[in-house]
């Protein structure tokens, strides 16, 4: 029974340490979210500013998954190429260490231990929590607060348990077996890290459990090194998992970091001893014994307890000095990698044609904020889907014959019942966007991407609209005469211009747009033509150029095209609109 309720406890233990990374995890993302997706979005302009954004982005969130999320948030929605994304995974790798580096001083062996005012913070996070006042951001702080004392009791209460549950004779010599095979232990060690990382789905819940091993003296530091290499691996086939049922941009993000880890590993297995013995002088460096070459049993009683107070320390300077030489080393090869995952992860054959949601099938994104911008690429999208019409428009006006024209115009019908189910669906995962919280800034671009999927959609009809009433003319055998189809192919090229307009506004990030004068000079261009045709339409049935009727339908046809251009400005207006918010 004793023995049972060790066990409960040591993974009670484990439970609280996972679900205080959570919270303070969550509560990190809320009060930094925002801030966060502007820090991406400015910080990205190099190489070198690609990789601290993304240390600093992962040690403010405490988590590598999220940061991972975002990218795939980010390059869905265009704010990232796949290149800056994978630069930005190789600084989440560093950063991530930055949690070694915490749970370490919590097992220092120093007279301070986070352990010891986990639960006095209980109490000051509980306050911010239910305060009367309900003030979002203190909420949120105290979130964080409680998440971090529930983390570094777990850590305490996990290293006290395995304590007594481990420290026996018999569990001593079956992990000493284990390590008594060489080379065969480092790879057996490297997958027990792997396969604890995958089942805990949380990297720093195996680093925690590899600093109480080593710190205890149940494994040597040689095979906790190998276990800091197999939770590397173990990380990446979590985000592997998550993104099979993802997107190409979300398959192909989660190839490049499986890629970077897998690189790194290999060639440290390959390179092991020189690597810890690299590692080794480093830790001498700042005074503590070499933990690859001191031998435990016959040091004196002083270097065991400097040993023994080192050895988390190693652990998470050898986690960085992984991650750090890593990058150093294939930060050259950005392209290259850009290269491979696209191999890796081809676009399906015919996706063009593919008339469904892209981007934001991205997989469950918590933080509302940040799931505001896989919308937007389906945006651009949609607007260039809607663009497709002008084609169908000016093929439908040029039409030899009447059966040409039933082809392009059963065309028109479909893209217009298109247009509809895009409007449907996007708004639909909008609605699902606002149940969660979002920054009163998130708020005013929701509601300026609901405008913006209407004007669209109101495109679609307008092609629609276009193509029945070229079906009424050819229907009463009132054909436009070869001046009219020319001045309506110009006027097509105006609207053309009005979408490639809206196609570079919707497509620049918000915080490089500074106007939409090419917008404004796109619609002049369709109005003032289409005035010109007016007065040139007057003067032509007085002079009886053309009989009324025929007249009739080119005008409404002009008049749609310039209706066309109406929404395409109305769609720039909300684009720049949300960006004075």
């Amino acid at each position: 029974m004793t023995l049972f309720l060790q066990i409960l406890t040591l993974l009670g233990s484990l439970g609280m340490f996972l679900y205080g990374m959570s919270l303070m995890s969550g509560g990190l993302q809320k009060m930094a979210g925002d801030r966060t997706r502007s820090f991406m979005a400015k910080m990205t302009s190099n190489t070198f500013k690609c990789i601290l954004t993304g240390i600093t982005v992962t040690a403010l969130v405490q988590s590598s998954t999220a940061t991972t999320l975002m990218l795939v948030s980010f390059v869905n929605a265009g704010l990232l190429t796949l290149g800056t994304a994978i630069a930005v995974i190789m600084g989440a790798n560093i950063g991530t260490t930055i949690t070694a580096w915490i749970f370490a001083l919590s097992f220092g062996g120093g007279s301070f231990s986070f352990g010891t005012i986990a639960i006095p913070l209980m109490f000051f996070g509980y306050l911010l929590i239910s305060s009367k006042n309900k003030n979002k951001k203190n909420s949120d702080i105290g979130e964080f607060i409680m998440g971090f004392a529930f983390l570094f009791l777990g850590l305490a209460t996990l290293r006290e348990t395995s304590t007594v549950l481990l420290d026996n004779e018999p569990v001593r010599q079956f992990l000493g077996g284990l390590t008594g095979w060489g080379f065969g232990s480092i790879l057996l060690f490297m997958v027990a890290g792997a396969c604890m990382t995958l089942m805990l789905q949380s990297s720093a819940a195996t680093m925690a459990i590899t600093m109480v091993l080593v710190a205890n003296g149940y494994i040597p530091f040689t095979m906790a090194a190998a276990m800091v290499l197999g939770e590397n691996i173990g990380t990446t086939i979590t985000s592997n998992i998550a993104a099979s049922v993802a997107n190409v941009s979300a398959k192909r993000t989660a190839r490049a970091h499986m890629l970077f880890n897998l690189f790194g590993v290999f060639w440290v297995t390959c390179l092991f001893q020189p690597f810890l013995g690299l590692l080794g002088n480093i830790v001498e460096l700042f005074g503590f014994p070499n933990p690859a070459t001191t031998d435990f049993a016959t040091a004196s009683p002083d270097v065991k307890a400097a040993l023994v107070a080192s050895l988390p320390y190693s652990v998470a300077t050898l986690h960085t000095l992984f991650n750090v030489t890593n990058t150093l080393i294939l930060v050259w090869f950005i392209p290259i990698i850009e290269k491979i995952v696209t191999w890796m992860v081809p676009s399906p054959k015919g996706e063009e044609e593919v008339f469904r949601l892209k981007y934001i099938q991205a997989g469950n994104i918590q933080t509302g904020d940040l799931a505001i911008n896989t919308v937007k690429m389906e945006l651009v999208r949609f607007g260039d889907l809607c663009r497709r019409d002008v084609d169908f428009i000016r093929t439908a006006v040029n039409a030899p014959d009447q059966k040409t024209f039933e082809e392009v115009n059963e065309k028109l019908i479909k893209y217009e019942e298109i247009t509809d189910r895009f409007e449907k669906e996007i708004a639909t995962y909008l609605n699902e966007v606002t149940k969660h919280e979002l920054s009163y800034e998130a708020t005013m671009r929701v509601r300026s991407f609901y405008r913006i999927i209407g004007e669209l959609e109101s495109l679609g009809d307008s092609g629609e609209s276009i193509g029945r009433l070229i079906a009424r003319a050819w229907a009463h055998n009132m054909l436009f005469t070869d001046d009219m189809k020319e001045k309506l192919g110009k006027l097509i090229d105006f609207v053309d211009d009005a979408f490639a307009a809206m196609h570079t506004n919707l497509d620049t990030p918000l915080i490089q747009l500074d106007n939409i004068s090419n917008a404004y000079a796109a619609e002049e261009n369709i109005n003032r033509y289409r005035d010109l045709l007016r007065e040139e339409h007057l003067a032509n049935i007085e002079k009886s150029n053309y009989n009324y009727e025929t007249g009739v339908f080119y005008m409404d046809v002009v008049n749609s095209l310039e209706k066309m251009g109406d929404f395409l400005i109305n769609v720039s207006q909300s684009v720049i609109g949300a960006k004075s918010i």
